[in-house]
Formats: C-alpha cells, sequence, structure tokens
C-alpha cells in the first residue's frame, strides 16, 4: 500500500513540474554545429530548462520555468553570444568575437 501512495505522490510531483515549464520558438541567426553549441548552451546559462537549435530552419526551441528566468532573459542570452534573435540584436563585438564559420550574414534593418 505504500508502495501505491508513494507512486501515485512521485507521478504528481511530476505532473505539476512538467506544467510549470512554459515551451517557445525563436528564430536565432547562426550557420554551423559550433553555432547550435553555443546558442544551446547560451539559452541554458540564461535558465531555459531545455534548449535545441535547429541550424537549417534557424529556430530555437527551449522550455523554461518562468518562477526562474524568461523569453527574453534568455534572448539577450543567446544575443550576448554573439548571435542575433528575432528580438535581440547581438553587440558588434560580440559577433566579432564569434569564430569566423559562425559569423553569419547579419541583415540590416531599415
Amino acid at each position: 500500500m505504500k508502495k501505491n501512495v508513494l507512486f501515485i505522490l512521485v507521478i504528481v510531483m511530476a505532473s505539476l513540474q512538467l506544467q510549470a515549464q512554459t515551451s517557445t520558438t525563436v528564430k536565432v541567426a547562426g550557420n554551423c554545429n559550433m553555432c547550435k553549441g553555443h546558442i544551446e548552451k547560451a539559452a541554458k546559462e540564461a535558465g531555459a530548462a531545455s534548449a535545441s537549435w535547429d541550424k537549417v530552419a534557424k529556430v530555437l526551441k527551449f522550455t523554461f520555468d518562468a518562477a526562474k528566468t524568461s523569453t527574453d532573459k534568455i534572448e539577450e542570452a543567446v544575443a550576448a553570444a554573439g548571435y542575433d534573435t528575432e528580438h535581440k540584436k547581438a553587440s558588434t563585438e560580440a559577433y566579432n568575437d564569434l569564430d569566423e564559420c559562425c559569423q553569419y550574414k547579419r541583415v540590416k534593418k531599415p
């Protein structure tokens, strides 16, 4: 009986944890697998529970706990690593610090 109660408690706690996670996607510029590593690392260091950047689609999909971080903070961290997002632009210095293979073509906004 104790095992059943404990098992149910574990299931309930796990489902509550999953409900606390927010999932979103954001466009992020980049070129290669090194970019993928840098982008995902920056997102995770900013509090993303998981992060996966698609090199072909140029999209970062991530989950996070809204009580601990935000989409804005995660995008700021990615931009600070040198990668433009759809809402944040990396500084020229951060972009220039990227390896040559990671320096994507930047889009100038009018």
